[in-house]
């Protein structure tokens, strides 16, 4: 069933750039039926803003700074969350915003029942990020909003964005997450490992590290192996991976 989100957009905290990409991204988890910003709009430096909201329906929420140096929108932003809250009409929320303070709300809508989505910039708190079912940094749509520009122009002389490296502490999450879900020869359903990684670890995606999808990210990992089989009716494949212990243990000797 698709979620009803209620999207709340901290617009002090985040770049405006790149908002119809990541309307297009919340659109991949559910319908957005409640979409506001929050902010000082009598502040020149929102007005930017403007056409953005209009060619997005996205209502803005008008937001004095009662006191110079204090963020007053956070406080707009939790009280609104928890008036949708009980009234019942959405059963998921994304709160978009790089600041720690809503890490409370994040928990108490999670503690409620609500599937929670976050986005913001790398430099958001980790609390804040763990505290959402699933978190998604705006350079990753940045990213691929760049990508998508090179090849509609076909100008292949531009630099990649620059992405992640996986790490020997990403090793060992997938290596841990991939036993925990495998059956007794090693091999366990992609699927099952990519839900139990974001469960984990909320802020893990495939395209932090240049890749779309799961399986070309795991492929492009020498220790482990992916095999694919087809389900039991032949109609469709099935993606399953294991660690290869050998390549494994020799990648950590080199590192």
């Amino acid at each position: 069933m698709d979620l009803n989100l209620a999207v709340l957009i901290d617009g002090d905290n985040i770049p405006s750039a790149y908002v119809k990409e990541m309307m297009e991204e919340i659109a991949k988890y559910g319908n957005p039926t409640i979409k506001r910003i929050y902010g000082d709009w009598t502040n020149p430096r929102l007005s930017k803003w403007k056409n953005i909201l209009l060619e997005n329906a996205i209502t803005p929420i008008q937001q004095y700074g009662y006191t110079q140096g204090k963020n007053a929108t956070d406080s707009a932003m939790i009280i609104d969350a928890m008036d949708i809250l009980y009234s019942g009409k959405v059963n998921g929320f994304c709160i978009v915003s790089s600041d720690s303070d809503f890490t409370r709300l994040a928990t108490r809508l999670r503690e409620a029942g609500m599937q929670v989505f976050g986005i913001g910039e790398k430099k958001t708190p980790n609390p804040f990020i763990v505290a959402c079912d699933k978190f998604i940094y705006i350079e990753i749509l940045k990213n691929q909003s760049q990508e998508d520009d090179e090849a509609t122009t076909e100008d292949k002389s531009k630099p990649k964005s620059n992405v992640d490296k996986i790490t020997p502490k990403d090793l060992r999450l997938i290596a841990t997450t991939i036993s925990d879900v495998a059956d007794d020869d090693g091999w366990a359903f992609l699927g099952d490992v990519g839900s139990l990684l974001q469960k984990k670890q909320p802020n893990f995606d495939s395209r932090n590290y240049g890749f779309q999808k799961l399986t070309p990210l795991f492929q492009s990992i020498n220790a482990i192996e992916v095999e694919r089989r087809e389900d039991s009716k032949g109609r469709k494949k099935l993606i399953y991976v294991k660690m290869n212990e050998k390549k494994s243990a020799n990648s950590r000797r080199r590192k």
